[in-house]
């Protein structure tokens, strides 16, 4: 495993408990702080040549995302 992947992958092993929280009612303003996170493990991700802190860290930017259109940016 590429050095790289692994801090992708530790980077979005730390966003995804955070955006399970953050999945909680009245909690959705937690993803402006998940999102930025999970996008620097994408960033690392990308630089490296397997996929799965890549795939890991799209997921998490991916629920958040949707979460947050949902909850119209605040819930």
């Amino acid at each position: 495993m590429a050095p790289v992947n692994l801090i992708s992958i530790l980077i979005g092993l730390v966003a995804l408990p955070c955006a399970l929280v953050a999945f909680v009612p009245l909690l959705g303003w937690m993803y402006w702080f998940v999102i930025p996170v999970a996008m620097l493990g994408l960033a690392f991700g990308v630089l490296s040549n397997s996929t799965g802190g890549r795939n890991l860290n799209l997921v998490v930017i991916v629920v958040g995302v949707f979460r947050l259109m949902i909850g119209h940016g605040i819930f």
